[in-house]
């Protein structure tokens, strides 16, 4: 649902004023709690505000052009755009925690942007069929850890991310360098429409009517990297926009783990660089990096792998984890007791579970499931 605040035409304002960067905007908001009541405060207060002085101060009190803020709230209203300003809750709470987090955020979607558990997938845009495959599976096995996937709408590997967590059931957005009134590339149209359908969303911090620029891109790049929990490099050379998310990922004491590749793959260059100058965590395989994360399998997941683990069990091993299932953890006399296997049945029963990591043996010969 559109937030349209009266606070809005200010807020828009602020993100124009000249001198008037990102972090300026934070110091003042924290001065002055709303975006109105910058512009309204005397000159003298806004020049004892830190980092502001006078030159700063004439600038805001000399701000005059509200036409493009009023002209932004129509494209706002007409196509149901969310403006997420810095200090409302839907805004990305973690990007708070950066130095240079956007003023004011452009959102098209529903998902959740502060979802617990979010991560970003990057990587180039002229990959091989190794980072492509890495990625599908990356997000395949990260849709049992109910996370929100973020990347960048690029050609590649951020396409490729986009499309996997749209085929997992998993929400994805991506941070564009541009206004929502367009999409670069435009061949991502349809995939861009299929995230926002999907429960997905596209994110900007630039006004609709701004080109996607050469300059941008690191600019946005920040946003991919402060709104994540991690940031995962599968395969990049060793210059280009991925370096530099990863690079502000560790700036911002973000995780960044990277997928190694061969050492004469130029396309694995910047993955093997971070990993060899302890700027990302080698990771293989999504349970390290989630256990890097501590992130646990929901409850629901847990019992439904355990389920389909439980398929393959001959009936002793069955019996076991019903029993197991009832109430945790079981005696050994009280297994054999109520299974009524022999005892060398059992206890081969029990050791298969044991090397599926099914069960868990404890001291007193008491047996729980993993």
């Amino acid at each position: 649902m559109t937030t349209i605040t009266n606070d809005l035409l200010y807020q828009l304002a602020l993100t124009q004023v000249p001198q008037i960067g990102c972090v300026h905007a934070k110091l003042l908001i924290q001065q002055f709690q709303t975006a109105e009541a910058i512009f309204k405060a005397r000159i003298a207060d806004l020049e004892k505000t830190e980092g502001i002085g006078s030159v700063r101060a004439r600038c805001i009190k000399s701000f005059k052009q509200f036409a493009e803020a009023e002209k932004e709230i129509t494209f706002i209203e007409k196509y149901k755009i969310r403006p997420l300003f810095i200090n409302q809750p839907e805004y990305p709470q973690r990007l708070l925690h950066c130095y240079d987090s956007p003023t004011l955020l452009f959102y098209r979607g529903e998902t959740d942007l502060n979802a617990p558990r979010v991560i970003a997938v990057i990587g180039t845009r002229h990959h091989s069929s190794y980072g492509k495959q890495l990625t599908e599976k990356l997000v395949s096995e990260l849709a049992a850890y109910d996370v929100l996937v973020v990347s960048g709408l690029a050609f590649g590997i951020d396409a490729i991310a986009h499309k996997a967590a749209l085929k997992n059931d998993l929400p994805t957005v991506g941070v564009l360098a541009h206004g929502l009134d367009s999409l670069y590339p435009s061949e991502h149209t349809t995939l861009a429409k299929d995230m926002v359908k999907q429960g997905g969303g596209l994110l900007t911090e630039y006004f609709s009517d701004v080109t996607a620029e050469k300059h941008h891109f690191p600019i946005r790049n920040r946003i991919v990297a402060g709104m994540c929990d991690a940031v995962v490099v599968i395969e990049t050379g060793v210059k280009g926009g991925s370096m530099i998310t990863a690079d502000l990922a560790n700036g911002y004491n973000r995780d960044v783990f990277a997928f190694p590749g061969r050492v004469t793959d130029a396309k694995s260059a910047g993955c093997n660089a971070l990993i060899k100058n302890n700027k990302a965590v080698l990771v293989t395989e999504t349970r390290e990096l989630a256990e890097i994360l501590g992130w646990d399998l929901p409850a629901a997941k847990k019992i439904q792998s355990q389920k389909e683990l439980f398929v393959n069990l001959n009936e002793a091993e069955k019996t076991i984890v019903d029993i197991l299932q009832e109430k945790q953890p079981v005696h050994i006399d009280e297994l054999n007791l109520r299974c009524g296997f022999s005892t060398s049945s059992m206890a081969a029963a029990i050791l298969n579970l044991e090397l599926q990591n099914l069960v868990l043996a404890l001291p007193g010969k008491m047996y729980q499931l993993v």
